[in-house]
């Protein structure tokens, strides 16, 4: 697949269950309980995150997970939920609407209605586009 484009059809569809376990049973909740490998273990190497709202990008595993250092360290809990996911396999593409309740430390709780668009390539994420209902919460972190 190395002519991969994100969207493209001719890929090798996945079946839909491992699309909905990837978004809520490894990603999610690695980043809910905080483990930063299960959630680095969902990208490819050379994975990109884009908050949209901000057009904040964070290219690469590496800057992704001083991403997630940076949010799990600012905040004390972090809660994904209430997901619709619309798949398609012909893509490799699944798009995942659902609530976020997340606590500053020492503060108060925050919610928001967020829809994340995620490509895939060899079964892990390559392209993330995170769209936040507020403030812009995956800052950059000291990769």
């Amino acid at each position: 697949m190395s002519d991969w484009q994100e969207g493209a059809a001719g890929q090798t569809p996945l079946p839909y269950p491992f699309y909905i376990d990837i978004v809520t049973k490894r990603y999610f909740d690695g980043v809910d309980n905080k483990v930063m490998d299960q959630v680095l273990d969902c990208f490819t190497a050379d994975a990109v995150l884009t908050e949209v709202t901000s057009n904040t990008v964070h290219q690469g595993r590496e800057a992704i997970r001083a991403m997630f250092v940076k949010l799990f360290a600012d905040f004390e809990s972090i809660w994904h939920g209430n997901f619709v996911h619309t798949a398609d396999p012909a893509t490799n593409a699944v798009c995942s609407q659902f609530t976020v309740l997340i606590t500053p430390n020492s503060g108060d709780e925050l919610r928001y209605e967020n829809c994340n668009r995620f490509y895939l390539k060899d079964r892990l994420f390559h392209r993330v586009y995170v769209y936040m209902s507020g403030d812009n919460l995956l800052k950059e972190g000291d990769a």
